[in-house]
């Protein structure tokens, strides 16, 4: 267990012996697309702007975070781009002694207008969401979005020096599983870190997954293992290990710069590697992604904690934190846009 004595604390050691030491931190619930596995049709009930944490606390929850040993902060949504002024919390971060791995995950709609400032407010890297290469499958699998805005996006965040570039794809059997191996070859003809993830069931995909959502079938995962089969049929792929790769598995095809990665956490879990904790916009400080249980960090902010205060809330976040997630017992997981991805 985690000693009681913040004054002890060097590293962030969670019940199981896991050391923690990567928050990601949602800054708003709000997004511009309406990706069919994050979001149902219809939308969702934003929270009040006032109910979401301020610049000025999530500033105060890292730096007491950092003083515990979190080295990592990746910035989240909804889409974090939507948040005014994200320039600005990005530079002050980076001030932030400890502090040495910070990025953001986007939709990359907005990233052509805000790569360059991003870049000079100090960001390392962008992950950029992106299902399909196809401009009408965009529209489907994402409300209506432009695929266009999102590749002069990842080209602009390319020019601001945001790399490695690394694009996420969700395979979703019958929608997209045909563009596995062109995301692939990517990795063959670019220096991009391409990285497949499997479906997460939530209870937006898991209730409407019979049906349709935005015109786009949705009839299950990819799992990891099929995955990796559409890839060989290219060409054989090696493993790579890479510094930061996270809960992702690695392979490259011989003599190609760039890499490609599956990340299974549904089918071969890496629970037992886990060394994250995530903070929604709302201020819940959530040891698991597939757990009800939180920390509620921002109410206890706003009757006055401490730096020292905000330390203990972290502590019990990691003391909190279970062996392995739950989602093959319950889909307890609410819609991804308002947790965070």
């Amino acid at each position: 267990m985690l000693r009681s004595n913040i004054e002890e604390h060097v590293k962030l050691v969670d019940s199981f012996g896991r050391n923690i030491d990567y928050i990601r931190i949602s800054v708003t619930d709000r997004c511009n697309l309406r990706c069919v596995y994050c979001m149902p049709a219809k939308g969702v009930e934003y929270f009040d702007t006032a109910e979401l944490m301020t610049f000025e606390e999530i500033l105060l929850f890292i730096k007491a975070a950092s003083e515990l040993g979190i080295k990592k902060i990746r910035i989240t949504g909804g889409e974090p781009l939507m948040r005014k002024e994200l320039p600005w919390l990005i530079a002050r971060i980076r001030q932030i002694p400890g502090i040495e791995d910070l990025s953001i995950t986007t939709n990359g709609v907005y990233l052509e207008k805000d790569a360059r400032s991003l870049a000079d407010s100090g960001l390392d890297r962008v992950n950029i969401s992106l299902d399909t290469m196809r401009p009408d499958r965009y529209k489907n699998i994402t409300g209506g979005g432009g695929i266009d805005d999102v590749l002069r996006g990842i080209r602009a965040a390319e020019d601001a020096g945001l790399l490695p570039i690394k694009l996420n794809i969700v395979p979703l059997r019958g929608v997209n599983d045909d563009e596995i191996e062109d995301f692939a070859r990517l990795s063959i003809t670019t220096g991009y870190q391409v990285r497949f993830i499997e479906l997460m069931p939530t209870r937006v995909n898991m209730a409407e997954s019979t049906g349709k959502l935005s015109n786009v079938p949705i009839s299950g995962m990819v799992s990891a293992d099929e995955i990796k089969r559409y890839v060989e049929k290219i060409a054989p792929i090696y493993p790579v290990k890479l510094r930061r790769a996270g809960p992702a598995r690695y392979y490259r095809f011989d003599g190609c710069e760039g890499v490609f990665g599956i990340i299974s956490a549904v089918t071969c879990r890496f629970c037992q590697e886990c060394n994250r904790l995530r903070l929604t916009a709302v201020g819940a400080l959530k040891p698991c992604l597939y757990s009800d249980t939180q920390v509620d960090v921002k109410t206890m902010m706003r009757f006055g904690a401490t730096k020292e205060e905000i330390k203990k809330l972290i502590i019990i976040g990691a003391e909190l934190k279970p062996q392995r997630h739950n989602i093959e017992r319950e889909v307890s997981l609410d819609a991804m846009s308002i947790i965070g991805g």
